[in-house]
C-alpha cells in the first residue's frame, strides 16, 4: 500500500468542510426553532382559550425562553463559524496558495446593501416571538383577574427572565454591535 503524504492544505481544507458542515446543519436547526415556537405558543394559546383557564399562559415564558436561547446560542455559533473561516482558516489557506482570493462567498454576502435592513427585521422577529409573546400572555393572565399570589410571583419572575432574554437578543444582534470573538 502506497505511502501517502497529507498536506497542511488538505488539512484545513477537510477542516473547512466540517465546520461549513456544522453552520449547515445549525443553521437547519435554529431556523426550525421559530416553527416549533409558533406551534408550541399556538398550541397553549388555544389550549387556554378552550379551558378558560389563564394560568396556562404562564407556560410561554419557559418555553419561549428555552427555544429563544437554544436560538440565540445556535445563530451565535453560526456565526462564529462565518467569522472563523472568514478571519482565520481563509487567510491560512490563501497563504498557503500564494495570495489567492479564497471562499470569497464569506464576504460577498456580507456586503449587500440591504443586510443591515434584513439584519434588523430579523432581531425584531426574534424578539416578537421568544419575548414579546410570551410578555403579551403574562399581561393576559395578570389582567384576567384569576391570580393567586404564588402564580402572581412566579408570573413576575418570568416576565423578568423574558426581559433578560430580551437583552441577551439585542446584545447578539449583528447590526448593533460589533462582531465578537467567538464562545467557547
Amino acid at each position: 500500500m502506497p505511502e501517502r503524504d497529507v498536506t497542511v492544505g488538505q488539512l484545513l481544507l477537510a477542516e473547512y468542510q466540517t465546520v461549513k458542515d456544522e453552520q449547515k446543519t445549525r443553521i437547519g436547526f435554529r431556523d426550525n426553532l421559530l416553527y416549533v415556537t409558533l406551534t408550541v405558543v399556538a398550541a397553549v394559546i388555544a389550549a387556554a382559550a378552550q379551558a378558560k383557564q389563564s394560568e396556562m399562559l404562564l407556560a410561554l415564558p419557559p418555553v419561549c425562553v428555552v427555544l429563544g436561547w437554544t436560538y440565540l446560542v445556535n445563530d451565535e455559533k453560526i456565526s462564529a463559524i462565518g467569522t472563523y473561516v472568514r478571519d482565520d482558516l481563509g487567510p491560512r489557506l490563501v497563504e498557503l496558495t500564494g495570495g489567492e482570493a479564497l471562499f470569497a462567498w464569506e464576504t460577498t454576502h456580507r456586503s449587500d446593501s440591504r443586510r443591515r435592513s434584513r439584519k434588523v427585521i430579523q432581531c425584531v422577529i426574534d424578539l416578537l416571538a421568544f419575548c414579546v409573546v410570551p410578555l403579551a400572555g403574562l399581561l393576559v393572565y395578570w389582567f384576567a383577574g384569576q391570580t393567586s399570589s404564588g402564580l402572581f410571583v412566579l408570573s413576575v419572575a418570568e416576565a423578568l427572565i423574558v426581559v433578560g432574554l430580551g437583552h441577551q437578543v439585542l446584545s447578539y444582534a449583528r447590526p448593533f454591535n460589533s462582531p465578537r470573538p467567538p464562545t467557547p
